[in-house]
């Protein structure tokens, strides 16, 4: 794989804050002109380094939500339970970010529902229900003090 170079690094870190951000903008911003910049952008696409381009909302103006962490254990940690869970997990439209820790837990999830009735559904009838879950435990999200969503490029 590619390594980035301090220019690549530049682009990136301009395409975090704004994706809309065009060649010519970007280039005038490093001192450079618009082809190279822009032939270098499809390369960090081609290469992986750009996943995708995406749309921040505002999710107070759309409608009402509660964020919740569940820390989630397995009964064992073995290879076939954990890829269950993987895999279920992938089909809850609640679950907006999953983490494989060590600790404690064997997961943990970023879960968005509407209410704390529609998280009690969705852990009892989802994810306590889930053959080989051994215990769940949530943290309420009381105030969003921080959430970016930049990669700090050290």
């Amino acid at each position: 794989m590619e390594k980035l170079d301090d220019i690549d690094r530049a682009i990136l870190k301009i395409l975090q804050k704004d994706a809309k951000t065009i060649a010519k903008s970007i280039a005038e911003q490093l001192g450079l002109t618009k082809t190279p910049v822009y032939e270098r952008i499809k390369r960090l696409e081609q290469e992986g380094f750009i996943k995708n381009y995406v749309a921040i909302l505002n999710k107070d103006k759309i409608e009402e939500s509660i964020t919740v962490f569940s820390f989630v254990s397995l009964e064992a940690q073995k290879g076939a339970m954990m890829d269950d869970f993987f895999e279920q997990v992938m089909k809850y439209p609640e679950v907006v970010e999953c983490f494989v820790v060590g600790g404690e837990f064997d997961f943990l999830l970023k879960v968005v529902v509407k209410n704390l009735d529609a998280y009690y559904n969705f852990a009892k009838f989802k994810i306590a229900s889930l053959p080989s879950i051994g215990g769940v435990k949530s943290a309420f999200v009381l105030n969003e003090v921080k959430n970016d969503t930049h990669f700090p490029l050290l």
